[in-house]
């Protein structure tokens, strides 16, 4: 953050929990204001107290809302423009997964999937960056995936969600560079947090396969994004093994790729 320091606001979208919990966490030292949005407004409070008990030179505002409604989405933005919280850094980390078949998903549950990763995405974005831009300074990090690299069986939707993620921050990248607005995707392997449970269709599920030797924990993946968006870089992929894992992604054909996700554990067939 100190290629930047006149970032003093940062708005954390999914912050009830998990990454979003953990940037408020470390943005709070760092800014002077911080407005923290998820669904579940009990959380949001308990994280704010804890804030505003460490960190009492920053101003913590929260705002429930459900990303999937263009409606709330809208009342956060008009919330943000009556405000003086209007962000210089936009952290669009919300999102949503699913693990199974596309055949047997719940069709409301890939269309808010859809909604938060990508449309709610994007609508933050449009609607808050010209602000950073008539300002003449401000920064982007969306959070995406390792998945974004490659069709996942299982989590097909998913990962084609996370591929939009990381192609639209690219190309908002080289649309923005002329500003000297950054934009950084951030795309983590497998993370010590909930989601993966929440993803899950049933308690029964095995859920998503990743081995405890792959994952990160939150507080590295939060930091090595911080950091990359300090040094003005495109993409970071968390950890070293998850920086490997892509490495080997985009250098192996896709034909290979295909070869070795046909191998891959798979969800169960039913529901």
């Amino acid at each position: 953050m100190r290629a930047h320091p006149e970032i003093t606001r940062a708005l954390v979208t999914g912050a009830s929990a998990g990454l979003g919990e953990e940037y408020a966490l470390q943005l709070a030292p760092r800014v002077r204001k911080l407005v923290l949005v998820a669904r579940r407004e009990d959380r949001l409070d308990r994280l704010a107290d804890l804030l505003r008990e460490h960190h009492p030179h920053c101003a913590v505002a929260t705002m429930a809302a459900d990303l999937s409604r263009r409606s709330q989405r809208e009342a956060l933005v008009s919330a943000l423009e009556e405000s003086d919280f209007e962000p210089d850094l936009l952290v669009n980390n919300a999102g949503l997964g699913d693990y199974g078949e596309v055949v047997t998903a719940n069709w409301e549950r890939l269309e808010a999937m859809m909604r938060v990763n990508i449309e709610a995405l994007t609508h933050l974005t449009h609607a808050l960056v010209p602000g950073m831009v008539r300002r003449g300074h401000g920064a982007v990090m969306n959070v995406s995936s390792l998945a974004s690299l490659m069709p996942l069986p299982d989590a097909t939707v998913y990962a084609a969600t996370k591929a939009y993620v990381t192609s639209f921050s690219e190309g908002l990248r080289a649309e923005l560079r002329g500003h000297g607005i950054p934009v950084l995707a951030v795309c983590p392997g497998p993370v010590k947090t909930e989601f993966g449970e929440v993803a899950r269709r049933s308690p029964d599920d095995p859920g998503m396969p990743s081995p405890e030797w792959f994952r990160v924990p939150p507080e590295q993946v939060v930091a090595e994004s911080l950091a990359a968006l300090a040094r003005d870089r495109a993409r970071v992929y968390p950890g070293l093994k998850t920086a490997v894992a892509a490495a080997l992604i985009t250098a192996v054909p896709l034909f290979i790729l295909r070869r070795l996700l046909a191998t891959r554990p798979r969800a169960s067939r039913g529901d």
